[in-house]
């Protein structure tokens, strides 16, 4: 559906340790690393790359916008979840079913060490 999102961020050294571990949970393996940003996900596939704003302004986290990962499994979904707090993260909706999505919709909420904020979620019935 996309090929990539971009997420700025100011303070790429408390972020960097934050994506690290949310982005290893979820199978997103590095795929570029510069000096202030980063790159993750494969060449031919959706990517995801934090980084100081194109025209070096100060960045600021999207009033009512997040961005969603798709979780192979719920124990993913709060692995995400724990790795984002142990990380610098802060909470923004614990793990756990939403039924009034659908009946199998399992997320969980955060916001990177910027306040973007971020989701894991599961769609299967089982596991």
């Amino acid at each position: 559906m996309y090929s990539h999102t971009t997420l700025g961020i100011d303070d790429f050294a408390r972020a960097e340790p934050f994506y690290d571990a949310i982005m290893a949970v979820l199978g997103h393996p590095e795929l570029v690393r510069e000096s202030a940003g980063k790159g993750y996900g494969t060449p031919t596939g959706p990517k995801l790359f934090i980084g100081p704003a194109y025209d070096r302004q100060p960045t600021s986290a999207g009033n009512g916008s997040h961005l969603a990962f798709v979780a192979a499994d719920r124990a993913t979904v709060d692995a995400f979840h724990a790795a984002a707090l142990a990380n610098g993260g802060s909470d923004a909706g614990p793990p756990g079913l939403r039924p009034h999505y659908h009946a199998d919709y399992y997320g969980a909420y955060v916001r990177d060490p910027e306040g973007n904020k971020l989701q894991a979620v599961c769609h299967k019935r089982h596991g």
